[in-house]
């Protein structure tokens, strides 16, 4: 396995990990980083998201539609916004990323109700924009604060700022995710009014929207966090800003800078290493996430718990980090590729059991592996990537784990669709919820074994080219 590069003190003079720490996060970029992290990612609709869409007057299959239109624009745009970031400078896309982010709630905020073509078209904008908002963000940010630490010769202390970072935005999301749904319920604001002797009454429709004003008030946040960022030496913009160029002459630099990091990646053996092993546990363990509330009903937990569940798995995720940061550096990377493969793989099974209220601890081990995927995954595709492609091959990898997920979707809806065919044949008796319920068991037990095989898979492709000699990782630009 390719060895991670180490970043000298310049000075040449031995700090303790305290003093590096203080230098690290008396940066500014490092401490707004933080700070876009936490804001552009507690999304105060989140805990009633599915719901908020339909009282505002959307079909369920409506929903779908403009949720594959989300993912769709990501996609798309991924790789793209990564290269233009590495052209035009990080700070330059963070800034267009919040005016997107505030356009996309200000859309949802005020877009008057009644007329169900008109909300459909708001709320078909605003997935585009969201989209357009988590492709620029993906590998912008990332690349911007990593590259700060590189300038002041602090690389190695990037494992800190995850850490942090992680810890900082799970508070966020138990904020976001409790004080979403307390304002999203119009019985529960009208009680806290009447205790309080205030002569208020607020609607549902009313109410609804509180959580996506919240949002917009993080929308601005992020703007003014996004203004006072820098780009660091070490991630200059190879071009400027767009208005200094031709439309054309940025294209084509945005398609070379692509390709040329593409092709790197490809040469690379621990990049690619890193990408296909991280999407492999990713969009496995991310497609269970999704699949939460349907486990929970399906192992006897009550439906009121589902938020205060959330909120235990952001608490759980204050103290992944930490452990994240310790296995990195005492351990390799093949070593720690191999405890989380079969961490995950134990845990798939168990899940597949379907115990019981026990059967939550192993979902709670789904959320502990995917934190463990990110901060691994960051840590060392940064340590290895030169800064002038940076955001762009952060943006291969953020491209590889939406299409694998969208892919896993469709496998999964299928295996679904093909085992209530084959359950209703079998049990003419059963009611239409037992076999959906039962299609659900048996489409989760293939987890574990779908995971392993896509291990497997990842090493063939891998492990030839780890073997070969190789040259530097930073592999200097032409």
């Amino acid at each position: 396995m390719h060895d991670i590069p180490k970043t000298d003190n310049p000075g040449g003079e031995r700090e303790t990990g305290y003093q590096r720490a203080r230098a690290v996060f008396s940066l500014a970029n490092i401490r707004l980083f933080v700070a876009f992290r936490v804001v552009f990612n507690a999304r105060f609709y989140y805990p009633v998201f599915t719901i908020l869409f339909l009282d505002y007057g959307l079909t369920l299959e409506q929903f779908a539609l403009l949720n594959t239109v989300w993912a769709l624009t990501i996609v798309l745009a991924e790789v793209p916004s990564g290269a233009l970031a590495d052209i035009i400078g990080r700070k330059q896309l963070l800034v267009t990323t919040s005016l997107f982010m505030i356009a996309e709630m200000a859309l949802i905020a005020f877009v008057p109700l009644g007329n169900p073509r008109a909300v459909f078209y708001a709320f078909l904008v605003n997935r585009v924009l969201s989209g357009l908002a988590e492709a620029l963000a993906s590998g912008a940010d990332e690349a911007l604060a990593y590259d700060t630490l590189v300038e002041r010769g602090l690389a190695t202390e990037w494992p800190r700022v995850i850490e942090l970072q992680m810890r900082a935005q799970n508070v966020g999301y138990i904020v976001a995710m409790t004080l979403g749904a307390a304002v999203y319920d119009s019985r529960l604001l009208n009680s806290l009014f009447d205790a309080f002797g205030w002569q208020l009454r607020l609607s549902q429709q009313e109410s609804m929207r509180f959580p996506v004003y919240l949002t917009l008030l993080f929308a601005l946040a992020a703007f003014s966090i996004t203004l006072r960022m820098r780009d660091p030496i070490a991630g200059r913009p190879l071009t400027g800003p767009l208005g200094r160029h031709s439309f054309a002459a940025t294209l084509w630099q945005v398609s070379r800078l692509t390709v040329q990091a593409g092709g790197w990646i490809v040469r690379t053996p621990f990049a690619l290493a890193v990408i296909l092993f991280a999407m492999t546990f990713d969009h496995t363990l991310r497609m269970l996430v999704t699949l939460t509330s349907e486990y929970y009903r399906l192992i006897h937990l009550p439906d009121a718990s589902f938020g205060l569940l959330g909120s235990l798995v952001a608490v759980v995720g204050l103290f992944v980090p930490r452990m994240a940061r310790l296995m990195v550096e005492r351990y390799s990377p093949p070593r720690n590729m191999l405890i989380l493969a079969g961490g995950s793989i134990l845990i798939l099974a168990l899940l597949a059991l379907f115990l019981p209220y026990a059967g939550l601890l192993p979902m709670m081990a789904v959320f502990v592996g995917l934190m463990l995927t990110g901060f691994f995954t960051s840590h060392y595709l940064n340590a290895i990537t030169d800064s002038r492609q940076r955001a762009t091959v952060l943006s291969f990898k953020g491209l590889a784990f939406n299409a694998a997920y969208g892919f896993i979707g469709l496998v999964f809806a299928a295996l679904v669709r093909h085992k209530r065919i084959e359950l209703a044949a079998m049990h003419a008796d059963w009611s239409g919820g037992a076999v959906t319920d039962a299609a659900f068991r048996q489409a989760v037990a293939y987890f574990p074994w779908y995971l392993a095989v896509g291990l497997l898979v990842a090493a063939a492709i891998c492990l030839p080219g780890m073997r070969r000699p190789q040259r530097s990782a930073k592999e200097p630009q032409r």
